[in-house]
């Protein structure tokens, strides 16, 4: 994705476990400090979206990631953001950069967790919430 008319491009990482639970983490940083959101950021210059969201994945969650298919875009103020799903095939779970926390979440369990605004919804319209 390129910066420019269509806004500051992001990635975000929809990994889910065998159980159908989403892999979400706690921000450190804004926007959303201290709300839980699935793992991505910043594309970084002549960086694919795919290469984005292995970054991300490993700086945040320490996991190994395989980018698969495109789920769904959305923009968030200056932000637009592709959300891909992914398998973890290595690492061990642990917050990294801009992650005060991450867990693995049924729908039930992120109910009762402080969201960045409009997560569940957006996963519930991508049909995208976990079991």
């Amino acid at each position: 994705m390129t910066e420019g008319n269509t806004g500051v491009p992001r990635v975000g990482a929809l990994a889910y476990d065998a159980d159908n639970r989403l892999l979400l983490i706690r921000r450190d940083n804004d926007p959303g400090r201290g709300l839980w959101s699935v793992p991505g950021g910043r594309v970084e210059p002549g960086e694919s979206d795919a290469d984005a969201v292995v970054r991300e994945m490993a700086e945040e969650t320490s996991l190994v990631v395989e980018p698969g298919a495109l789920v769904g875009t959305v923009r968030r103020g200056p932000y637009v953001i592709a959300d891909y799903r992914c398998a973890v095939v290595g690492g061990t779970l642990r917050p990294g950069d801009d992650a005060t926390d991450a867990r693995w979440c049924d729908a039930a369990a992120m109910a009762d967790l402080p969201l960045v605004p409009l997560l569940y919804d957006t996963l519930r319209e991508w049909d995208a919430l976990p079991g």
